[in-house]
């Protein structure tokens, strides 16, 4: 890229920024190596820090040299920003677990073979840990003001809203020092983080500048949000987590495939590496074809793969357009029809004895596991709907009001999926009793 600047603008990804005549004239005048920092507060990283790890991507390949830090130290005291109460504090094999989950989903987004470009993953607690509460008050503490710490946005807000611990108070000294370090051990001139870390991103560049005398840079990107102004990274059920084992990669797929159409084009300027070409002929014919979803589909695909590879895409497609009826269920690996029928938040019935098969038998007709799934609001209206032609168990028209599952038509021995018309997906699963 010519002017990694630019590209980042157009991208929407420029919040705040130190000297942008200085910060272009340095990106574009030679190698710059820089880093941005991820806290281990929870036990993985969400779409909310992507959007970072992917500017930290754009930045390599531009050519540039990316430090990612797990914050081993930070981790355990907590960061003010964007917080209204105090931070509950975890214990430290749990923080020094989520070190380890953390430096690896870091490590997926970066290249480690890429010459002098060459990635780095480190950890503050190498050089927090050993350091003398003296030596941290002396040769840290000193360069900052307490007033000037006191006028940042996240401390005056934790005042106003009742108060906040000399922990947290502390915690932008940390990650100032963290630049410090970074800076002496690697050459490291340059900050990323989320336009809510802006005080602690310009504490770095500030303690630089006093104690070795050198100018240095801060980049900000804007915290990504949905249209009501709400963080992206979380929903009402939870994270959007970026590792399959928090998150399945097809309940990943399905976040991207139902957002806004107002929303798309944003997304794909953060979370795509598609060119502003592409990317403006996506917006067209999202515009012109709305109910194609064709901008969804490009965003939900590409960025799916990026976190999760193709083969995990390609099955989460094949599961999306198999519980529509476009495909077959039956050939659908087990975890990913698990994946797709938790999604659909099945209706739950016990199974009794060793095998699910016996008590087939014993289940309702079609039309009453329809109404339970959620399908119909009544077992009139499914009877209705299979009377119209319009109900389906596994992909399979249902003709009869009164037709009942057959033990062959347990997927895997446990799932039905039912569904009216194109669009009203629900399932049935079968639970041994006892769990």
């Amino acid at each position: 890229m010519d002017d990694i600047i630019e590209e980042l603008s157009w991208r929407g990804l420029l919040a705040d920024t130190t000297d942008i005549g200085e910060l272009r004239q340095a990106l574009s005048g030679g190698r710059v190596t820089f880093y941005a920092g991820f806290d281990p507060t929870a036990p993985g990283l969400h779409i909310g820090n992507l959007a970072l790890l992917l500017t930290m991507r754009r930045l390599q390949l531009a050519g540039h040299r990316p430090i990612g830090l797990v914050g081993g130290a930070t981790g355990l005291i907590g960061d003010p920003s964007g917080k209204s109460a105090e931070r509950v504090l975890n214990p430290s094999e749990v923080v020094a677990q989520w070190v380890e989950r953390i430096r690896g989903e870091e490590s997926r987004f970066l290249d480690f073979e890429a010459g002098e470009s060459s990635a780095l993953v480190v950890s503050n607690l190498d050089w927090t840990g050993e350091m003398h509460v003296l030596e941290f008050l002396r040769d840290i503490g000193k360069h900052f003001s307490v007033n000037r710490m006191l006028d940042r946005e996240s401390v005056k807000a934790r005042l106003e809203a009742g108060g906040i611990s000399y922990t947290e108070f502390s915690y932008q000294l940390l990650q100032a020092m963290d630049y410090l370090e970074l800076y002496r051990r690697h050459g490291c001139t340059l900050q990323l983080g989320g336009s809510d870390q802006w005080g602690n991103l310009v504490a770095g560049v500030d303690l630089i500048r006093r104690v070795e005398g050198a100018s240095v840079h801060a980049l900000a990107i804007p915290l990504v949000t949905k249209a009501d102004g709400t963080k992206y990274g979380k929903t009402e059920g939870g994270a959007i987590w970026i590792s399959p084992d928090l998150m399945s990669p097809y309940a990943f797929y399905q976040f991207w495939l139902n957002v806004a159409d107002a929303e798309v084009p944003n997304l794909l300027r953060v979370y795509s590496f598609k060119s502003r070409e592409e990317i403006e002929q996506l917006a067209k014919e999202s515009k012109e074809r709305p109910a194609a979803r064709i901008g969804q589909r490009a965003l939900a695909e590409e960025v799916t793969t990026l976190v999760h590879g193709e083969e995990e895409t390609r099955r989460a497609i094949a599961a999306s357009r198999a519980l529509f009826g476009q495909g077959s269920l039956t050939d659908l690996d087990e975890r990913t029809l698990a994946s797709a029928v938790a999604e659909l938040r099945p209706h739950q019935l016990p199974s009794h004895g060793e095998a699910v098969s016996t008590t087939v038998g014993l289940l309702p007709p079609v039309a009453n596991l329809m109404a339970a799934a959620g399908t119909v609001p009544t077992v009139s209206a499914a009877r209705r709907a299979i009377a119209e032609g319009g109900a389906y168990l596994n992909n399979q028209k249902v003709t009869d009001s009164k037709a009942v599952p057959r033990p062959e038509d347990l997927l895997y021995g446990r799932y039905l999926i039912l569904r009216r018309g194109k669009r009203t997906v629900g399932a049935v699963e079968m639970i041994p009793e006892g769990l």
